[in-house]
């Protein structure tokens, strides 16, 4: 549906109560929810439909690593009940379709600004209210603003030199095109062993005449074990949907593929070890990451459950060579995003599919036919860059948001994030950064991570209208414990020595800061509820006049 389209239904109001940026997970259960309170409420998406992550990140292989009947939403019994997923790990047509039909369901279309992205916004302080400019140069204002855009949104675009020169065709996976991409009998090039890069491989493998994989550092991947939906395990998850959401928040992460609650590595034995390891191999999925209790703090623990992962793969790679070179040695399993898959390590027992080191033979330029390393060329028809995102900062830092003072929201965020709960940070009065640093954030199953989100946002939002205040933002004092607790609950993380999207690292002193809360989403949610049911403490309220409180 067309930004014009949409327009019909809005162009009378300017001004909103909120105005919720992004059309994703969170964006949808924003408006609805907003919309419950009796808010006037509008979204703003920059894409022609919704689904956020899921409506760009179409590459071929494209599917959730959590399983489908965690990943939806859960505020609402009839939907969990009425949608049949087909398979254990949805692929991006079914998540896609999935929340097409969310936004059907509760006529949340109407509400949406589509190809309209976020330009600017104002705070103005004697107004108590954002003034807000579009990229289709629409004027609005807000009372509150909440940005939906997600923490892994802003894909790092390909810098390498020669580019603009390559007579092929090149793509991101982050941002696939709409159109068809033929793959079928050409020479694939992929970029990247991420996430990304791991679930596209297989399948482009499947389909090109010959597919060359540039690997910088090899990561960590378990099986999926994906396969068909039991007809049955379905209706027992549909059968008491309020209380498998409990169930679900009193975990670490609101996932359920794994073997349970797990004990240290020293309260098994040898045997009891290896059996762990093998069944959860066996299950598939995340819960690899929490097969001992201590595995993300004790580096012997670590190194056990990641020889046992090497191990595998020297079992399923069939070239001695090959397999040692997709074994990861330079950072603890798990301290990085564990990739899940179908088939990946398979891929490289197949004859079409090449693997080149780029750690040690690095790229040096992309040229007219193909991409040239240190020692060779490499002819190549289409590119698929697999690279990443600016994660955590990059979708607010695309936007110029103001407060009164002409700063950013991240203008105080060059040693880290500093936020309230992950969800607002001081000196911007009514903005919320849904999934922001200092929450569980990507660490958790994030449809329920952004369900917890809104509510505690909507009911703050409650809260201030309730008590005749127009502004709220963090008490500094209570920002800066709370950033404090995020850093002390990663102190002893072995993940936060290492290099990935989760830890800034500070330049001047090279001190570290892990950005997501680590305490899990159970212990998040309970100091939440806390928060909300002490009266929001540790938030500051005010009107539009500047009167504290």
């Amino acid at each position: 549906m067309s930004a014009q389209a949409t327009d019909t239904q809005t162009s009378r109001q300017t001004a909103y109560d909120v105005i919720v940026v992004g059309a994703g997970l969170g964006g949808l259960y924003a408006l609805y929810r907003f919309s419950q309170l009796g808010l006037s409420v509008l979204g703003l998406e920059q894409a022609s439909g919704v689904g956020g992550v899921w409506f760009h990140n179409r590459y071929p292989g494209a599917r959730v690593d959590v399983e489908s009947l965690d990943y939806c939403y859960f505020f609402s019994p009839e939907l969990y009940q009425d949608w049949n997923w087909t398979e254990r790990y949805a692929g991006q047509p079914e998540l896609l379709a999935y929340l097409n039909h969310v936004a059907e369901r509760f006529d949340l279309r109407r509400k949406i600004l589509f190809e309209t992205a976020l330009s600017r916004a104002q705070w103005l302080p004697e107004a108590a209210r954002y003034t807000v400019e579009t990229s289709t140069g629409l004027q609005l204002s807000c009372r509150f603003l909440v940005m939906a855009t997600g923490n892994l949104s802003a894909a790092r675009a390909p810098d390498f030199p020669g580019l603009a020169a390559f007579k092929g065709e090149w793509v991101q996976a982050s941002h696939w095109p709409e159109r068809p991409v033929t793959l079928a009998g050409r020479r694939i090039a992929v970029i990247g062993t991420g996430s990304t890069g791991v679930q596209a491989i297989p399948v482009l493998a499947e389909q090109a005449s010959h597919l060359t994989v540039f690997q910088r550092s090899p990561n960590f991947s378990v099986p999926a074990r994906n396969g068909p939906l039991d007809a049955g395990k379905c209706r027992e998850a549909a059968a008491d949907v309020p209380g498998r959401r409990r169930a679900l928040l009193q975990t670490r992460a609101a996932i359920s593929s794994n073997l349970g609650p797990a004990l240290p590595f020293a309260a098994y034995s040898a045997a009891e070890r290896q059996d762990r390891l093998e069944r959860q191999w066996a299950l598939g999925g995340q819960g690899m990451n929490r097969v001992f209790a201590d595995q993300g703090i004790d580096q012997q623990v670590n190194d056990a459950v990641a020889d046992f992962v090497r191990g595998k793969i020297r079992n399923i790679v069939k070239d001695p060579e090959v397999a040692e070179r997709l074994c990861p040695y330079d950072h603890p399993i798990g301290s990085r995003r564990l990739c899940v898959d179908t088939d990946y390590y398979a891929t490289y027992n197949r004859e079409n599919v090449t693997l080149v080191d780029i750690g040690g033979d690095p790229i040096r330029r992309i040229t007219e036919t193909g991409i040239q390393t240190e020692t060779a060329h490499y002819e190549v028809d289409l590119i698929v860059f697999a690279i990443g995102f600016h994660a955590f900062r990059g979708a607010l830092d695309q936007v110029d948001i103001r407060n009164e003072r002409g700063e950013t929201p991240t203008a105080h965020w060059d040693r880290g994030p500093r936020t309230m709960l992950g969800l607002m940070t001081c000196g911007f009065k009514n903005l919320f950064i849904l999934t922001g640093p200092g929450s569980p954030s990507v660490l958790a199953n994030m449809v329920l991570m952004n369900e917890e989100h809104v509510n505690f946002t909507a009911g703050l939002i409650a809260h201030t209208q309730e008590n005749g205040f127009s502004t709220v933002e963090p008490e500094p004092a209570a920002q800066a414990a709370w950033t404090k607790s995020v850093a002390e609950a990663a102190s002893k993380l072995l993940r936060l020595g290492v290099k990935n999207y989760m830890v800034h690292v500070n330049q001047d002193d090279g001190s570290r800061v892990f950005m997501p809360y680590v305490g899990g989403l159970d212990r998040y949610t309970e100091i939440c509820r806390a928060v909300a049911d002490g009266g929001y403490e540790g938030f500051a309220f005010g009107r539009a006049d500047g009167d504290a409180a």
